[in-house]
């Protein structure tokens, strides 16, 4: 029986190029997203085996998406698609549950396989990024956890997208007050009190592109 697949892109062209590759090869893509929000929905509606997940998408990043998607349905995996080498980025995908690792400069020749190996429980790491970063996480020596909850890193992603608190309230369908709290705690968790400190915090996380 074919793997069912989800892709998230915010590209729609990309998306397409990718899903003719996939099906080229005999997967089924069942559901497309262009952003985090909608591919947690997807994933939620459809319980696909892997979620393939563009790291840079707006509402919601491909880190926060697969945080979201492992923590409600463990059994997708999930391949994260990302032009970045950095191991901050690398070690952060991990932490979350991706098991996919996927370099857009190496896709065309190795997402098939990244999807054939993370449905076995597999980690793939496209060929640019180094062994040490994923001995790292595996001894438990990567980066700390994030002190803000899931909740809060959207909020934050938002923030450093340039909208206002309401606008933050109406995505994320919580009331004014609600947004405005959480925006608040972030602040001080992180212990930055302007938004332009915000975003520069957000960049660091790999949360939204400078």
């Amino acid at each position: 029986m074919a793997l069912q697949i989800i892709l998230a892109d915010d590209h729609t062209i990309v998306r397409q190029g990718f899903k003719a590759i996939l099906e080229r090869e005999g997967f089924k893509v069942v559901g497309e997203a262009s952003n985090g929000h909608e591919a947690v929905l997807r994933s939620r509606e459809l319980h696909p085996d892997v979620a393939v997940l563009d790291l840079t998408m707006p509402l919601m990043n491909g880190i926060g998406a697969a945080r979201e998607i492992v923590r409600e349905n463990s059994k997708i995996k999930i391949v994260l698609l990302t032009m970045h080498t950095e191991e901050q980025y690398v070690l952060e995908a991990l932490r979350v549950g991706v098991r996919g690792y996927v370099l857009k400069s190496r896709a065309s020749n190795e997402l098939v396989q990244a999807i054939h190996d993370v449905s076995k429980g597999l980690i793939f790491l496209s060929s640019g990024i180094s062994q040490t970063v994923v001995d790292a996480f595996l001894s438990n020596q990567g980066v700390a956890g994030n002190q803000l909850t899931s909740r809060e890193l959207q909020v934050l992603q938002l923030v450093a997208e340039g909208k206002s608190t309401k606008e933050v309230a109406a995505v994320l369908n919580v009331t004014f007050k609600t947004a405005q709290s959480h925006r608040t705690r972030i602040m001080e968790k992180l212990n930055i009190h302007q938004t332009a400190g915000l975003v520069r915090y957000a960049i660091r996380k790999g949360l939204i592109q400078p």
